[in-house]
């Protein structure tokens, strides 16, 4: 059976984070991924969140209390393109993952965009370690979203070969723009 985007997400994530490692959510939204990874780099481990959204702060809260997790998490009410101001630790996280976007059951008028989401993946794989992988699930059928799909679509080709692997995961016959998973792996 093929996993869609979000599963095979999930399942690169169960494979790569371990207990103790630091992580990255790039875009909490609704805190599922955040749940994930704080359930997996266990209480030794962290994972810093980030949305601009307080909204998308306060659901991740509530998810993390629910499951009693809130210890393992930094949540920032901020935009991760300042990812490097609030983690600077070159070499460091075992994996980032991004949701772009719109936050589900939220204002569709507030979106990821390309400059900024651009920036968070540079600085991004500046502390993502060897063997890290950033994952970002392209999430495009809202207006601005084929313009934010091209603009990272163009920057994680042009990543050399020689430091990074470069996949991406869609299914081609479906309709209403599916989203897709871009999975960068630093070598």
């Amino acid at each position: 059976m093929l996993h869609n985007s979000l599963e095979f997400t999930h399942e690169l994530i169960k494979k790569r984070v371990k207990t103790g490692d630091t992580v990255i959510d790039a875009t909490v939204g609704n805190g599922g991924d955040t749940l994930l990874l704080a359930q997996l780099v266990g209480a030794d481990g962290k994972v810093i969140g980030f949305d601009i959204q307080e909204e998308a702060i306060n659901r991740t809260t509530e998810k993390l209390k629910n499951h009693n997790l809130l210890d393992r998490v930094a949540l920032y009410q901020k935009g991760h393109e300042q990812l490097l101001s609030v983690y600077p630790e070159r070499d460091s996280v075992s994996a980032i993952v991004f949701n772009l976007g719109y936050l589900p059951k939220g204002d569709k008028r507030i979106i990821t965009s390309p400059d900024t989401t651009i920036k968070a993946i540079e600085d991004g794989l500046t502390v993502l370690k060897e063997n890290g992988i950033l994952l970002i699930m392209i999430y495009y059928g809202h207006e601005g979203g084929l313009l934010e799909k091209e603009a990272v679509l163009n920057y994680v080709t042009s990543l050399p070969q020689t430091n990074y692997q470069v996949l991406k995961y869609e299914f081609i016959n479906q309709k209403n723009n599916p989203p897709f998973l871009l999975a960068v792996e630093k070598r």
